[in-house]
């Protein structure tokens, strides 16, 4: 089988790395990919908004199968270009993918069919928002952009002041651009947040890995929000009887809420969780696999990958029993220098060949050039080990660090402590 794979992010190499392990695939293509995947994938570099020279491509190169990885494509409806072309793609069409490309609508479905979720008030005009500030108690409350923002456009506020300031930011001088048109006032949640990938034909459903992530730039949950900076799998958090509460009051609900709303949602439902004292509440439902959580879910996944993604597009998930390694994944993102604000790429890296072949460096912002690598985004490499603990995979992915070098090189040196 040939298979194509948009996207050219750490998510993307790491679902070409799994996918490359079946023996289904003949051969893997990627628009456009990044220096990692080029290994492993003939990658070709053209934008993922032209779906009509991408569907020529799959046309002219007879691609069986493609999967798209980031939400973009997703949510401006490659889906359904593909489907009225009659050719196979994994992922939910652009009626779905609104549970990620509109925070509202989402809030909304939840709200209809009582999923719980914090309290919510939406606004698309600041003058209406900011009325709204003036009568709630001045504590911590989550401003949100409607519309995506590259995982970076939920802002926690400790004041209503820093509330009227991600206001100005998102709706006046338009920081998240249209995304932030619309926005989300909502209650501060408390608790421990986690991952959970549903893949779902419409029909049935399977679960990965639950998985945990660090948004913050700095050690500690300091700084600023990122696209996220590590991860770690399978999460203690979620332990069997959480899970089982999830499956129960959230999964369940949700998909039969779609049913109802006559949406035909088939692909990766990322399910953001937060473990709260009154039970288990949606943060947020995104249409893709997580970014770096798929780095840490695939490797401890022993199920053909591309046999689920076919069993979702031909509904044959109810056949399908998803097996886990039983180790444990830690995954650290390292990033350039001044990330996520401004930052230099051209940067060469170097050790990558020194690298123990139990690690897996995840490359997402690189290139190659005359076999050699150079950074190329803000988050360029994401490196992972598993072993039967999470302080010793830890230890492997941090010693693994030491080998690599770029210039400006950042990363946090906390990630998974907490369940070492």
């Amino acid at each position: 089988m040939k298979i194509l794979v948009l996207g050219g992010g750490g998510r993307e190499h790491a679902l070409v790395w799994k996918m490359s392990q079946s023996p289904l695939t003949e051969r893997i293509y990627c628009i456009p990919g990044n220096g990692g995947i080029s290994d492993i994938a003939a990658c070709h570099n053209f934008p993922l908004s032209d779906f009509r020279k991408i569907v020529e491509f799959v046309k002219e190169k007879n691609i069986d199968f493609t999967v798209v990885g980031p939400e973009q494509p997703l949510v401006t409806g490659i889906v359904d270009h593909f489907q009225s072309e009659k050719l196979p793609v994994f992922g939910p069409n652009k009626s779905a993918a609104r549970m990620e490309g509109s925070k509202i609508f989402s809030k909304e479905i939840m709200k209809k069919y009582q999923i719980p979720t914090a309290e919510f008030r939406s606004f698309d005009d600041m003058s209406s928002a900011n009325q709204y500030l003036s009568h709630i108690s001045d504590g911590p409350v989550v401003v949100k952009a409607d519309g995506l923002a590259a995982g970076k456009g939920s802002m926690v506020c400790q004041n209503i002041d820093e509330a009227r300031f991600a206001l100005d930011e998102m709706m006046s001088r338009r920081i998240f651009k249209e995304a932030g048109a619309r926005v989300l006032i909502e209650e501060h949640m408390t608790g421990i947040e986690a991952s959970l990938f549903v893949v779902t034909d419409g029909k049935d459903y399977v679960t990965l890995a639950p998985a945990q992530d660090y948004k913050r730039a700095l050690d500690d949950d300091k700084g600023k929000n990122t696209g996220g900076m590590g991860c770690y799998a399978p999460t203690p958090f979620l332990d069997e009887a959480i899970h089982s509460k999830v499956l129960k009051s959230i999964v369940e609900p949700i998909l039969l809420a779609l049913q109802r709303e006559d949406i035909i949602y088939k692909g990766v439902l990322y399910v953001g969780l937060m473990l709260t004292h009154e039970g288990p509440k949606v943060v947020e439902f995104n249409c893709r696999f997580g970014d770096p959580e798929t780095q840490v879910v695939l490797p401890l996944l022993k199920t053909d990958l591309v046999e689920v993604m076919q069993a979702t597009y031909h509904e044959g998930l109810g056949q399908i029993k998803i097996e886990t390694i039983p180790e444990f994944a830690v995954c650290v993102v390292l990033a350039s220098g001044g990330y996520p604000d401004a930052y230099e790429t051209g940067k060469k890296i170097s050790g990558l060949d020194e690298v123990d072949r139990q690690v897996l460096v995840f490359h997402a912002g690189t290139k190659k050039e005359n076999s050699h690598y150079f950074t190329s985004g803000g988050r360029v490499l994401g490196v992972t080990a598993k072993a039967l603990s999470f302080k010793e995979s830890a230890k492997k992915v941090y010693h693994t660090i030491e080998k690599i070098q770029f210039g400006g090189m950042q990363y946090r040196r906390d990630i998974s402590r907490s369940v070492w």
